[in-house]
């Protein structure tokens, strides 16, 4: 393997970590569905401060990762992110009514109340996690662009990517697509349930509440991811081949097969999460359940982007002109670029070791009633 093609697998597999990184994470988004799921005035309030600990971790993952998708592979970067923006304005518009709620939401002098801000972390919950759900699911069944690099040439015209007037409109109403949105809005929501039974203590009718929505919401995941994988390992795609991109039939099943490692990794990972569903749901005791569904779910998550990209797999097929799909080959940087970045990366242990030591001083104790009382802890 020439050093480029090195270069293009390390750089998918660093998208590939913070997009994982990214879905454990949206428990955030999955708590803030359930704040008038039969909650009084006190545990909303609770479970607003708990989440407030958090927000900003899910909301800077998300800009890493396009900031890494833009520097990496700039192709998809203008293709999608330019393209398809109906679907990325939604999804950016719902974060940033996030930050907005949780900065204003009792701020002294608030008009509105907190009713108007829990509705807009209400939207960012479920567009927010559906609509991500929905632009992964294009890495697999692609979107309505062509690509035409010479038109960098073209001075009247210099754009390289076109998409269908749609927009991206078009992928939010792919049922495929949507399958996998909620997918994630309901693992974001069984995640949810079990961070809050792992952080906020002193409130057994909660906990309990809590552990009943780990399982249901659990089980709702499992059928639901089970027909996405289903209707996935049966789709086909196309694949880079002696310089042409070739059809082929069952190509992710194919890809799963032949690099068994990853079939490895996605029966531990997905072991490790039905392992947190259920104990969680059935120990009264035990709250380390996010720790092994978070993780679990990281590694289901690192396997379908590595499915969706190696093997010269187009990652991004076009819908209207095969030629036009996107590659880890015909998409990313150029070798210096890459190989510039690349020691940049060595940086990422540091920044998520820092992350786990702010994660870890915040958990220090298990979030309590007594701070409702503090005016510095609420949001």
């Amino acid at each position: 393997m020439e050093k480029l093609e090195l270069l293009q697998a390390y750089w998918w597999l660093l998208i590939a970590v913070l997009g994982a990184a990214l879905v454990f994470l949206l428990f955030v988004q999955g708590g803030q569905s359930m704040l008038y799921c039969r909650a009084t005035k006190e545990q909303r309030q609770l479970m607003v401060n708990s989440l407030g600990r958090k927000w900003e971790f899910t909301f800077t993952t998300l800009v890493v990762f396009g900031g890494a998708f833009f520097a990496s592979f700039p192709l998809f970067y203008s293709t999608s992110f330019g393209g398809a923006y109906w679907l990325w304005m939604l999804i950016l518009l719902s974060f940033v009514l996030q930050a907005v709620s949780y900065e204003f939401r009792r701020k002294r002098g608030n008009i509105y109340g907190t009713r108007i801000y829990d509705g807009f972390l209400m939207f960012n919950s479920l567009f927010g996690c559906v609509l991500l759900g929905v632009a992964v699911g294009m890495f697999f069944f692609g979107g309505a662009f062509t690509v035409t690099k010479t038109n960098i040439l073209d001075a009247s015209a210099p754009v390289i990517s076109q998409w269908a007037p749609t927009h991206g409109l078009e992928a939010i109403f792919c049922w495929k697509n949507l399958l996998l949105g909620f997918a994630v809005f309901f693992l974001a929501r069984t995640m949810a349930a079990l961070y809050f039974i792992n952080n906020i203590g002193g409130d057994a009718e909660l906990t309990a509440r809590m552990r009943r929505k780990v399982l249901v919401n659990g089980l709702i995941f499992a059928v639901l991811f089970v027909a996405f994988l289903v209707v996935l390992l049966l789709a086909g795609g196309y694949r880079h081949f002696e310089g042409q991109l070739i059809a082929e039939d069952y190509i992710y099943l194919h890809n799963l097969l032949g690099m068994w490692w990853l079939a490895a990794i996605l029966l531990v990972g997905v072991v490790a999460v039905l392992y947190g569903i259920f104990r969680a749901a059935f120990d009264s005791k035990w709250r380390a359940g996010i720790w092994y569904a978070g993780f679990g779910a990281a590694a289901v998550v690192v396997v379908l982007f590595c499915i969706a990209g190696y093997g010269g797999t187009a990652y991004l097929p076009s819908t209207v002109d095969a030629a036009s799909s996107l590659t880890l080959a015909n998409s990313s940087s150029s070798e210096f670029t890459l190989t510039a970045m690349s020691w940049v990366s060595i940086l990422v242990p540091f920044v998520l070791a820092y992350i786990w030591y702010v994660w870890s001083k915040m958990n220090a104790s298990p979030l309590t009633e007594k701070e409702l009382e503090g005016e510095s802890h609420q949001y």
